[in-house]
C-alpha cells in the first residue's frame, strides 16, 4: 500500500499530478483546502503496485510477519473503521472528517485502531511547533472572546525567558476590563516590562521600538469573528508590522462554529493553531474541524493551568492519546512501536 500527498492549485491538477505519479489505479483517500481555500492537498493511495511491495522486501525478512502485515484482513479492517468511527462520534466530529480520517486509516492496514489513526492524522493534517529560536516577526494571538489568548502569550513569554531570550510584550486588550491586569501579574514575574497599544498607530510604534528583542509577543482582545466590523478592526492590526496572526481556538466549542470561525481566521492571514484549554475539553472534534476547514497547522497546545511549561508541540502521537486515552495501554507498547515502524516504512517509501 502506497500513500503519498499532491499539493496543487487545484482539485483538477493534483489528479493530473497522481494519474503522472501514481496511475489510473490510484485511490482517493482524502482532499483538503490549505492557505485558506488558495491550494489543496490531495492523498491518494496505491491499492496494488507489484513494485511498490518488492520495494519492502528488504525490509520484511520475516516472511510470517510479511504475512501478518501486507495481507487483506476485511475483518481487523472492519474492527478498525467501527472503533475509530466510535471515538470520531464521541468527539462530535463531522461526518467529512470522520470518512477522510477512517478511510486513510483503514488503507493503511494497521491492525491497531491507535496506530491507524496516528497514520491518519499525519496524512490528513500538518503539525508544526511555533518556532523557539528568536525571530522578526512579532506573534500576535487571535481568537474569540475567552479563548485563553492572554495565557496563551503569559506561556509563550515564559518558555522563551527560560531560554535566556529577550522577550518584549505589548497588549491591544486595553476595553476588556481586567484584561492588561491580568497579563501584567505574569510580566512583573519575568522583569518585564507590559507595554500598551491603544490602537494600530500606537502598536506600529512599540514594535518598532522592540526590534532588539528575540521575541515580540502581542496579546489582542476578543474580537467577534462573526462581525465583519470586528474583523476589519482586527485585519488593522496585523497589518501594522511584521505579524504573524496564530489563533488560538478553545477545545470543547461545536465543531461546525469552529469551522465557520477557522474559515474567518485564515481568510485574515491566519496559518497556525494553538489549541486551548485542552485540560478543560473532553470533545476535541472543534479542533479537527478547525484545522479541516480553515487549513490550519497543528502547532503548540497548551494543556494546563501551569504557566511554566505550560505548552508542547502538538503532534499526531499527541493528538491521537487526547482522541482515544482508553487505547493507549501500556501493556500494549511493544506492539504500538512495531507497528509504527511498519508506518515508517510505508511514509518514506511513499
Amino acid at each position: 500500500m502506497r500513500l503519498k500527498s499532491f499539493y496543487a492549485k487545484t482539485v483538477t491538477e493534483a489528479m493530473q499530478m497522481i494519474r503522472e505519479t501514481l496511475g489510473e489505479d490510484a485511490i482517493i483517500v482524502a482532499t483538503r483546502e490549505e492557505n485558506g481555500g488558495k491550494n489543496v492537498r490531495v492523498t491518494a493511495a496505491l491499492d496494488s503496485d507489484p513494485h511498490h511491495v518488492e520495494m519492502f522486501d528488504d525490509f520484511m525478512h520475516d516472511p510470517a510477519e510479511e504475512k501478518g502485515w501486507l495481507q487483506y484482513d476485511e475483518e481487523s479492517e472492519r474492527d478498525v473503521s467501527e472503533s475509530l468511527t466510535e471515538v470520531m462520534l464521541k468527539h462530535s466530529v463531522p461526518e467529512e472528517i470522520i470518512d477522510q480520517i477512517v478511510s486513510c486509516a483503514t488503507v493503511v492496514g494497521l491492525e491497531s485502531d491507535y496506530i491507524a489513526l496516528v497514520a491518519a492524522l499525519e496524512h490528513l493534517f500538518v503539525f508544526r511547533p511555533l518556532p523557539q529560536q528568536p525571530t522578526d516577526k512579532a506573534f500576535m494571538l487571535v481568537g474569540p472572546p475567552g479563548a485563553g489568548k492572554t495565557m496563551a502569550i503569559a506561556k509563550l513569554a515564559t518558555r522563551a525567558v527560560m531560554q535566556g531570550q529577550k522577550v518584549a510584550v505589548i497588549s491591544t486588550d486595553t476595553l476588556r476590563a481586567g484584561g492588561v491586569e491580568q497579563l501584567s501579574a505574569f510580566t512583573r514575574i519575568l522583569d518585564i516590562p507590559l507595554q500598551k497599544a491603544r490602537d494600530g498607530k500606537e502598536l506600529r510604534r512599540l514594535i518598532d521600538l522592540s526590534h532588539g528583542a528575540d521575541t515580540i509577543l502581542i496579546d489582542s482582545g476578543g474580537f467577534n469573528p462573526f462581525r465583519s466590523d470586528e474583523m476589519r478592526d482586527l485585519a488593522r492590526l496585523i497589518a501594522c508590522g511584521n505579524i504573524e496572526p496564530v489563533l488560538a481556538m478553545p477545545a470543547g466549542i461545536d465543531a461546525e462554529e469552529c469551522g465557520e470561525m477557522a474559515r474567518i481566521y485564515a481568510a485574515l492571514g491566519v496559518r497556525n493553531m494553538m489549541s486551548t484549554r485542552l485540560d478543560l475539553a473532553r470533545r476535541l472534534g472543534g479542533l479537527l474541524s478547525a484545522a479541516h476547514y480553515g487549513g490550519l497547522i497543528f502547532a503548540d497546545a497548551s494543556d494546563t493551568p501551569q504557566v511554566a511549561e505550560g505548552l508542547q508541540a502538538l503532534s499526531p502521537q499527541h493528538l491521537a492519546q487526547l482522541l482515544m486515552p482508553q487505547n493507549q495501554p501500556a501493556r500494549e507498547q511493544g506492539k504500538h512501536s512495531h507497528e509504527t515502524q511498519q508506518h515508517k516504512r510505508i511514509v518514506n517509501a511513499g
